[in-house]
């Protein structure tokens, strides 16, 4: 009870700050929207393709490769290196506040926020006609996977890497971009060439977008999409508890400033 209750402090903070922000939540909202957009047409200038078509295969890739990467690993980045910056860190250190506890906050914040992204993009694809085939329930479960991988990853590299507000945009561009391109976020994988197509399959953007992309827009199950799902787990438990380490040698640094 005593997680849940400052899990939850934590990621109302976060929730209320961005609320205050009207600005930050307006192009939040905007930015998955156009990516579908520009996702959507592309596909569908292809030959023999469909609007229909083209927008359920560009909702999942939309959602997990844009959406929730920069929500939850850009936000997650920017979270605590706005908190560090601004000594907040230091007054949380000086609170019965644990570490699992401030974890489980940011996650719990960017998951709301991801959640919100998540229904934005497919009620516009469905406006366009486009219908989720899946199941709902795998659909949410990776979907889960994809925000906690993310915010894992953003909180290590947010304690580990970064250390101004500047460096934020700076890290998400040479880290990110790379990973979006490989992953099939901003264009399908079959336009990649072949030793590409290769490299992308220990990237976890690819992992996540193939595997929703299968349930969303072909309907696979479970077995169909095993190799993905699997990944997914390990990786998530693994970010998991790299934040673990990385919240200890954040703690340990800051107390010694």
């Amino acid at each position: 009870m005593k997680y849940w209750q400052e899990a939850l402090a934590v990621a109302q903070r976060i929730l209320l700050e961005l609320c205050r922000r009207q600005r930050s939540l307006f192009l939040w909202i905007m930015f998955p929207v156009f990516v579908l957009l520009l996702n959507g047409y592309i596909l569908a200038d292809q030959p023999q393709a469909t609007l229909k078509g083209a927008f359920e295969a560009a909702a999942p890739m939309t959602l997990v490769g844009a959406a929730l990467f920069f929500s939850c690993l850009g936000g997650t980045i920017a979270t605590v290196v706005s908190e560090r910056e601004q000594k907040t860190l230091k007054r949380l250190f000086l609170t019965p506040l644990s570490g699992l506890s401030y974890f489980c906050g940011i996650l719990m914040a960017h998951s709301c926020i991801g959640i919100g992204q998540a229904l934005l993009v497919y009620a516009s694809a469905a406006f366009l006609e486009a219908r989720f085939n899946g199941s709902l329930w795998l659909g949410g479960f990776i979907i889960l996977l994809s925000i906690v991988a993310y915010v894992g990853l953003g909180f290590t590299l947010g304690t580990q890497v970064a250390r101004r507000i500047e460096d934020v945009n700076a890290l998400v561009a040479a880290f990110g971009v790379p990973l979006l391109m490989l992953g099939g976020a901003f264009v399908p994988l079959s336009f990649l060439p072949t030793p590409l197509r290769q490299i992308a399959k220990y990237n976890p953007v690819y992992h996540m977008n193939e595997a929703l992309t299968g349930v969303s827009a072909a309907g696979d199950g479970v077995e169909a999409i095993a190799p993905h799902l699997y990944f997914l787990i390990g990786f998530a438990l693994l970010m998991v508890i790299s934040s673990g380490l990385a919240y200890r040698q954040m703690l340990t640094l800051e107390r010694r400033l």
